[in-house]
């Protein structure tokens, strides 16, 4: 057995030692497969998983975490993790388990070669060491390594106790688990946008009316997004930012968005009046104006900044670790920044509904507005039937 280090000061690494990550690399390079089982994964430290499988094409990886199941684990991980489970089940090279018998806090790594594990490592490192971020650089781990077959094979019996049924199931199938929705961060510090505690939103949902509005978002699928079919799906709700630039020099920016609303919706009594602010507060705690706007009072924004109804929600979706934001959607020419139904699904949610109270606050300017809540809920089965392109 060796000790394996975290090369921090001023601890630092010792001489002729090696670091966990290190080790780990290099243990790969001499595998067909690893088994590893740890509490906690980061996005990051799957992502890394999944670029190994693309580097070293044969081999296996089995991924078991044990602590989300209970408590719940946070959305960007997951999402990561489902998709390397998909990627590595669709090339017969390995799959994402989940314990579910209890809360599992081990940190095993198990390397084989040719159907026999030669060597592993344990101690107190979660996945997130193969991959530092700023939230762990300056987390301190003390690991071990062994070689030794009697340990190695004592470490694939307990692998294979983990991962019978009894104790785990593929991420795939455990549908019950709860998923922690993480903090959008694309509001913040933006003009006309406030933050309120989620006591004060709560407050709000006591107060709602029976005026509601599900409103559908319109996106291509993925295999639509370059289709230039008369769709103009980068021309409506979420994607216009990939329609052509106001400027030949300046691209649109990734989150302004256009929101149209079909005419079933913004001819239903009690539909915002047009041109008439009003207040949202959104169920993730920030609140800012908008109205509606347009022929036939089919768009409905922020006021004052087109891009604040796209950090909402494209920042939701970010936040989840489902799309990354584009810098540039011009030369975005694989429209990989292209929101699709496929995210929507992952999300869970295709619309955004829009609620009245029957509260009402005043603005800077001292004008009394009523005041509606927004949140980003799945649609129900038949909310297709508003989902056409508005006139």
């Amino acid at each position: 057995m060796k000790f394996l280090y975290s090369s921090i000061l001023p601890l630092g690494m010792p001489t002729d030692r090696e670091s966990i990550a290190d080790c780990f690399h290099r243990e790969i390079e001499a595998s067909d497969r690893v088994d590893i089982a740890v509490g906690y994964v980061s996005r990051a430290s799957v992502e890394e998983l999944s670029r190994l499988s693309d580097e070293y094409r044969n081999l296996d990886i089995h991924l078991t975490i044990g602590m989300y199941y209970v408590d719940g684990m946070p959305e960007s991980s997951y999402h990561a993790a489902i998709a390397l489970d998909e990627k590595l089940k669709q090339s017969g090279h390995g799959e994402v388990r989940i314990v579910k018998a209890f809360k599992y806090h081990g940190k095993l790594y198990l390397f084989y070669k040719n159907g026999t594990p030669f060597s592993c490592i344990i101690g107190s490192a979660n996945l997130g060491v193969i991959k530092l971020e700023a939230t762990n650089r300056r987390q301190y781990e003390l690991s071990a390594t062994s070689n030794d077959s009697e340990e190695c094979a004592e470490a694939a019996t307990f692998m294979q106790k983990i991962n019978a049924p009894t104790c785990s199931s593929n991420i795939i199938d455990t549908t019950d688990m709860p998923l922690i929705r993480e903090v959008n961060t694309s509001l913040t510090g933006i003009e006309m946008v406030s933050q309120i505690p989620q006591a004060e939103v709560d407050i709000y949902q006591h107060h709602k009316t029976p005026v509601s509005f599900q409103l559908p978002i319109k996106v291509p699928a993925f295999a639509e997004r370059k289709m230039d079919d008369g769709k103009h799906f980068t021309k409506s709700n979420l994607n216009v930012s990939y329609a052509a630039p106001r400027s030949a020099r300046k691209s649109r920016d990734w989150y302004e968005t256009q929101f149209t609303v079909s005419k079933q919706i913004t001819q239903l009594d009690g539909y915002p009046i047009k041109n008439v602010p009003f207040f949202v507060v959104t169920d993730d705690g920030y609140t800012f104006k908008a109205h509606t706007t347009s022929d036939g009072n089919k768009q409905f924004s922020a006021v004052g900044d087109e891009l604040i109804m796209g950090r909402w929600i494209k920042g939701r979706l970010a936040s989840a670790g489902l799309v990354t934001p584009v810098n540039d959607t011009q030369a975005d020419t694989d429209r990989k920044g292209m929101i699709t139904k496929e995210m929507l699904t992952a999300y869970g949610c295709n619309t955004i509904v829009l609620t009245k109270t029957n509260q009402n606050r005043e603005d800077e300017e001292g004008a009394l507005l009523d005041v509606w809540l927004l949140s980003f809920e799945a649609a129900p089965d038949d909310a297709g039937a508003n989902s056409e392109e508005a006139d």
